[in-house]
């Protein structure tokens, strides 16, 4: 297993390096701050990152956003003196969390929950951000996503939340969980259709369950979205 740890405070690296030595752990790679770990996780590949969440400059949930974004399938686990930041950690997609001082049974008891989260069937979620907080969003949960410049926004019962991808990426991540381009900037989830006007020149008018958004096809994604679900 590769480790990324992460923390500003040298004494608390070493001390998790040499802990992680005892458990048996030997590929492990260490960062004093935010850029330098973007620099190791562009270059390399790893299982697992332990990130402490107060460090200056860039949080530790900041980084975790910005490390999941070069790699989808890292294990996170956060590491802080307070334990108030937990529920945001779990929302990235975090697999532990631990509060100073942590013994080494805790540690290895938490990286232990990873392993095993590992073997498990992988369940596709996109982590957006909104602000200081963050959504990880099953693709059931999304109305719809619209494109804005290399990013896209994307409507859940959250509100909007931002993700950095193209929404040609998007497009074909979430082509079997029943979304479908019906304009250049839109993809939708027709799971969540409560209603389906035509307007002028044969465009279609999508409105949803639960909320009073409404979003316009062009004429080509009208086309596109008749002949998929016409029948013959």
């Amino acid at each position: 297993m590769k480790i990324l740890i992460v923390d500003d405070e040298e004494l608390a690296l070493s001390r998790l390096k040499r802990m992680l030595t005892t458990l048996g752990y030997e590929e492990i790679t260490q960062a004093n701050n935010a850029q330098s770990a973007l620099e190791h996780i562009k270059n390399e590949t790893f299982d697992l990152a332990l990130l402490d969440i107060n460090m200056p400059d860039t949080s530790g949930l900041e980084l975790g956003y910005e490390l999941r974004y070069h790699q989808e399938k890292l294990a996170i686990i956060f590491q802080t003196a307070y334990d108030e930041h937990a529920l945001k950690a779990f929302d990235i997609g975090a697999v532990g969390y631990l509060v100073k001082p942590f013994s080494i049974e805790q540690l290895q008891s938490t990286i232990e929950r990873v392993k095993v989260a590992e073997k498990k069937p992988e369940e596709f979620r996109i982590m957006s951000k909104t602000g200081e907080n963050y959504y990880l969003l099953k693709p059931e949960e999304i109305y719809y996503i619209k494109a804005d410049l290399s990013e896209v926004m994307i409507r859940s019962q959250k509100g909007f939340s931002y993700y950095a991808q193209k929404i040609s990426d998007l497009e074909q991540k979430l082509l079997k969980y029943d979304f479908v381009r019906i304009h250049r900037s839109y993809l939708l989830n027709i799971n969540k259709i409560r209603e389906i006007e035509t307007i002028e020149q044969s465009k279609l008018r999508f409105s949803f369950q639960d909320i009073s958004d409404q979003i316009e096809s062009s004429k080509d994604g009208a086309k596109v979205f008749r002949n998929k679900f016409s029948v013959n």
